[in-house]
């Protein structure tokens, strides 16, 4: 992109009453950033969509400060930066009609693997949350796909130290510009998620870290991913905003299942109950329902670690599924000579550990 197109696109976003949809349309109305400023004023507003609201302040010469200034910034901190017509744009944000017209980035961000998975949840991650966050990415290392998150407390941090820890790629999605980092706790672990990914943000240099900028990150989040994971979250909550945005998408969400009396599971819950989100209880869920392909190796490596904590009753249920394959319940009662009431109760303890899968017809499977 040449200066005076970046600083056609910096003035474009700038200007006050234009979105990045907005933007979107008259871009492709002109041919480019610079060709808006140049046409006709009264052509702009035969475009569908476009009123005198939206193009009131476009010609402020403030504006063309406020880029120039902007630009000078990038090229001084050497910030990288990705048009939404650029071939290194995120590739399923792209398809996201609301999508940011250009993503700042600092790092070492490769785009190239398209397993994207984003992970959100509660700030307050308890126990349970760190427990099942981290084995998940343990588990889903040998596919190397690339965890999201926004580098925020509880699940965000806790999801992109596990993708260092395995060697994973980890992209942090921020709500401010990248002159800061927030919160700045936080700037311990920055280096880290460089050299094994960076940041992105649609926010200048001048942007704080506002409330409002949280929400309008959430979609770059769920956006640049194949499938959102929720982790924990209480009955309200960012990620479920940001589950809601995946879900308008048509993203694969999952979320975590919890007790019911648990504060920071009922949003996962009801997300699950409101059939807004499959249920996640492994990676292996999650490999299975996406259709990912995975080497047999693999397979037997995630495998192998789910069901090291099986109980002699689940030990003896899972070795008959293993060997006969699909069952139905009353099946695996009358070849284990267990009560039936006993093994509903069993296969759901076992469901929620991840060694096996309900399916169709009251069947269920190992996995």
């Amino acid at each position: 992109m040449t200066t005076d197109e970046l600083l056609a696109v910096l003035r474009l976003q700038g200007a006050p009453k234009i979105g990045d949809v907005t933007i979107k349309k008259l871009i492709a109305h002109c041919g480019n950033a610079q060709a808006v400023f140049e046409e006709k004023r009264n052509n702009l507003l035969k475009i569908d969509g476009i009123g005198t609201q939206a193009l009131k302040g476009l010609y402020d010469g403030e504006h063309q400060e406020a880029a120039e200034q902007e630009y000078e910034y990038i090229k001084k901190n050497h910030i990288g930066f990705s048009y939404f017509m650029d071939a290194d744009y995120p590739g399923y944000l792209k398809h996201c009609i609301d999508s940011p017209v250009l993503l700042y980035k600092r790092g070492n961000i490769n785009l190239d693997n398209r397993k994207l998975i984003s992970l959100v949840g509660t700030r307050k991650i308890t126990s349970y949350g760190t427990a099942f966050c981290e084995k998940f990415i343990e588990d889903i290392a040998p596919l190397n796909p690339i965890i999201v998150s926004g580098f925020a407390y509880g699940v965000d941090i806790t999801a992109q130290k596990a993708a260092v820890k395995h060697g994973l790629q980890t992209i942090g999605c921020l709500a401010h510009g990248l002159n800061q980092m927030y919160p700045k706790v936080h700037e311990k672990y920055v280096q880290d998620v460089e050299k094994n990914g960076g940041f992105f943000t649609e926010f200048r240099s001048t942007s704080n870290p506002d409330r409002e900028n949280f929400l309008k990150r959430n979609r770059i989040i769920a956006g640049m991913s194949e499938v959102t994971v929720v982790i924990e979250s209480a009955e309200k909550g960012g990620s479920l905003v940001t589950a809601d945005i995946a879900n308008s998408y048509n993203r694969d969400v999952f979320a975590v299942p919890g007790r019911a009396q648990d504060k920071y599971s009922s949003g996962c819950n009801n997300l699950i109950k409101q059939q807004k989100a499959h249920m996640l209880t492994s990676a292996a869920d999650l490999v299975y329902l996406l259709g990912w392909d995975i080497a047999e190796k693999e397979t037997k490596t995630i495998q192998k670690q789910l069901f090291v904590e099986l109980e002699p009753t689940e030990q003896s249920i899972y070795d008959y599924l293993q060997k006969n394959g699909k069952q139905l319940l009353d099946s695996v009662a009358l070849e284990c000579k267990l009560p039936v009431f006993k093994v509903s109760s069993t296969l759901l303890n076992m469901e929620m550990k991840g060694v096996i899968r309900p399916l169709p017809g009251k069947l269920y499977e190992a996995i």
